[in-house]
């Protein structure tokens, strides 16, 4: 009977270990950005390998005209980045967020309770990098989408004017701490949501 008992607790154990352990792979991110210079790519690949650092998670990085229905679908979290333009996100990544609803995605809210976050990068300290963070999540928000940050209060977000030496590692850091935060925040979700 002691035999049979451990078998049992032992075969149950190994289950869970199983269910667990394909439970976290099935996470997935979606980093999706704009880039005219490199340094928004450089900060998306930042995030990509915060994310790659969450056991279990998978990632995707594609610029956003690259980006399609399904990719949004099949995500549990979606990251954009932008660089600033005239103190606001880029007209690429607002074109991006406006064929949301051509996708047919706002209407019936296909992104509720998708884990959203953002990043960006702008020429000065103070050029609109919040800003234009803030304004991609108001679009994530509109989508119910569960608006989290990483690093930074808002996001991740680079210096890249003539007065800054480039991305560097302090802001790849901030970028791979807003991948990891959010890849946490997906599996926390998708545990709570078993859809």
């Amino acid at each position: 009977m002691n035999r049979r008992l451990t078998t049992v607790a032992a075969t149950f154990v190994l289950v869970l270990g199983c269910a667990s352990a394909a439970f976290a792979q099935s996470v997935s991110v979606l980093v999706a950005y704009h880039s005219g210079t490199g340094n928004t790519e450089k900060m998306a690949q930042g995030v990509a390998e915060g994310v790659k650092s969450v056991a279990g998670s998978s990632v995707s990085v594609k610029r956003v005209g690259e980006v399609a229905a399904d990719d949004l679908l099949s995500a549990d979290a979606v990251v954009i980045g932008s660089p600033v333009y005239f103190g606001n996100m880029s007209g690429e990544v607002k074109t991006f967020l406006d064929s949301w609803a051509k996708m047919g995605l706002f209407q019936d809210r296909k992104m509720r309770n998708k884990v959203g976050g953002t990043f960006a990068t702008g020429a000065s300290v103070s050029n609109g990098k919040e800003l234009t963070m803030l304004t991609i999540q108001a679009a994530m928000v509109m989508h119910q989408m569960l608006v989290t940050s990483g690093g930074g209060g808002f996001g991740a977000s680079a210096t890249t004017g003539p007065d800054s030496p480039g991305i560097d590692e302090k802001e790849l850091a901030e970028a791979n701490a807003l991948g990891k935060r959010i890849a946490e925040v997906a599996a926390i979700v998708r545990r709570g949501n078993p859809k």
